[in-house]
């Protein structure tokens, strides 16, 4: 375990100084604060600390559920377990101890627990189920493919339709219920694509995202276009429609991008997507710098997938 836990260490370092200080420094402080804030408000709260366990134990599994190691890790250590509850445990208890901070000692034991019993369910690699499933969306959109075989996300899409009519004479519920959709869709550009896809596919590095972002913005507008019209019918109206839907597709694309700014790195590019919803977030505030800053990101990450996806071109 001591061996392990140096080594996941190391490689830790190995990814954040890839992703270079001024960039560190940037998604440290915007994701920092959103996660400080949320935290501390929760915890200051008896009735929402119960909720800060689930939230760490919902991000340690689509973490966990996503990693490439564990076939190795089966094979070459059976005891692995063990290790991987330890490192689940270690890594939430900052959390626990924020929480024991307030003196809410059952949640922040509930917070370690509930991370290292993560360790015991099976990687989605290892579960995965080989029976092909028919879908609506076409192959060549392989990150939708993957929406259409789950039928948790489209019990989840009539569940947000319910909501938005049932709550259709206020503009809130509607416009959740679109944020909850793109939260939702948004996991589904997570995991990295094999180089076997990529390469053969990829003519140019702003060809293929292009074709990326169309096939994503395309699907994404007809699936939340029944959620849109009850917003547009709404006192939202057709205007305020617009600039939210507006605002996903920018939220969409730059999640896009990071997903091939640090291309194969799924650690890396699952941050820098993180940091990417947290700016988009933070315009809806009133603050005009935040609009800088989201143009700012907007740039960065689509110059630096084009660079990244330029290396693989080149080989």
């Amino acid at each position: 375990m001591h061996y392990y836990l140096r080594l996941r260490a190391r490689l830790l370092g190995r990814q954040l100084r890839e992703l270079g200080w001024w960039r560190l420094l940037m998604l440290g402080a915007l994701l920092g604060l959103a996660a400080a804030r949320a935290l501390f408000t929760a915890a200051a709260h008896p009735t929402l600390a119960w909720v800060v366990p689930l939230v760490v134990v919902l991000f340690v599994l689509s973490l966990h559920r996503r990693r490439a190691d564990l076939p190795f890790l089966h094979l070459s250590a059976p005891g692995f377990r063990v290790w991987l509850a330890a490192e689940c445990a270690l890594g939430s208890l900052p959390v626990a101890l924020v929480l024991l901070g307030w003196g809410r000692v059952g949640p922040a034991l509930l917070t370690v627990t509930g991370a290292a019993m993560v360790a015991l369910v099976p990687a989605a690699a290892l579960s995965a189920s080989r029976q092909w499933r028919p879908t609506w969306y076409r192959s060549v959109a392989f990150e939708w493919v993957s929406v259409g075989r789950r039928p948790v996300l489209g019990l989840a899409w009539l569940v947000l339709l319910a909501v938005a009519i049932v709550t259709r004479a206020s503009s809130t519920g509607p416009a959740l219920a679109v944020l909850a959709w793109l939260l939702l869709t948004l996991d589904t550009y997570g995991p990295a694509e094999p180089w076997s896809w990529l390469l053969p596919a990829m003519r140019t590095p702003g060809a293929w995202l292009r074709q990326r972002l169309g096939w994503g913005l395309l699907y994404f507008g007809l699936t939340v276009a029944p959620l849109a019209a009850v917003l547009a019918n709404g006192p939202a109206g057709v205007a305020g429609t617009g600039l939210a839907l507006g605002w996903c597709a920018a939220v969409l694309t730059m999640v896009v991008l990071a997903k091939y700014a640090f291309y194969p790195h799924a650690t890396l590019g699952r941050l820098t997507q993180v940091g990417a919803v947290v700016v988009g977030m933070s315009v809806l505030g009133s603050n005009p710098a935040y609009l800088a800053l989201l143009l700012a990101c907007f740039l960065g990450l689509l110059l630096k997938s084009r660079s990244r996806l330029e290396q693989y071109r080149q080989e």
